[in-house]
């Protein structure tokens, strides 16, 4: 029997240190709680808020696949690779962090606040040279594959089994559906009110899904909707 696990966008985790406020999806830093350690090979999703002119000062990583997703503003990059990229509302970013990489994030405006997912999903691999990917996908309805394992039809390259999906829906395309046999997912509500086989989320909720053979998306109401798909091992 398929399982669906509601996480209400008001019960994740918070952190709050004046130029960040945050919400964890996850476990994350001082959030700990053991029924939400992730969810397949997706470990975190954390909604960042950072105030203008502020931001995650040089960090290391290592092993860890890091998507960025801007959803207001801009993000200014930085890493030892190399990179220093502006990565604006609308595209995504790929970071694999491999042997380790050292990179900052800063807010790119002095005066408008920032607002950006970060998730990190378990690379397959290991110890591997870091690498740097960033692109826009348009803005076309339905599902759209952004990242993928073998970096199919321009999508960004994921050193995982797994596939992110951009999901937009309007009153013109109000549905759409995911076949995943045997397969795990995670569905992140960003914007409107979405049914998941009938199971109604608001912006910031999330679900878990596992052994369902297929995902039916629904747009409720007239808002359009914005979400992200994780089809995960």
């Amino acid at each position: 029997m398929g399982m669906i696990q509601i996480r209400r966008s008001n019960e994740r985790g918070r952190a709050s240190f004046g130029w960040l406020n945050s919400r964890h999806s996850f476990s994350f830093g001082s959030y700990y709680d053991p029924a939400h350690m992730g969810h397949s090979v997706l470990r975190v999703i954390n909604d960042d808020e950072v105030a203008p002119g502020a931001g995650f000062d040089p960090h290391g990583h290592r092993d860890m696949e890091i998507i960025s997703y801007v959803l207001e503003g801009a993000i200014e990059h930085k890493d030892s690779e190399g990179n220093v990229q502006t990565l604006p509302a609308g595209e995504f970013q790929l970071m694999s962090a491999g042997s380790g990489i050292m990179h900052s994030e800063y807010n790119a405006s002095r005066h408008e606040p920032l607002r950006f997912l970060q998730i990190w999903v378990l690379p397959n691999v290991s110890g591997e040279k870091p690498g740097y990917q960033q692109k826009d996908f348009g803005r076309a309805p339905g599902l759209t594959a952004v990242i993928t394992p073998q970096g199919d039809g321009g999508t960004l390259r994921i050193k995982q089994d797994a596939t992110l999906y951009q999901l937009l829906l309007n009153t013109d395309y109000p549905s759409e559906q995911l076949t995943l046999p045997a397969r795990k997912a995670y569905v992140h509500l960003i914007e409107g009110e979405l049914s998941v086989n009938g199971e109604v989320l608001s912006p910031g909720d999330g679900v878990a899904i596992q052994s369902l053979n297929e995902l039916r998306f629904e747009q409720q109401g007239d808002v359009p909707v914005k979400a992200l798909v994780f089809d995960l091992p």
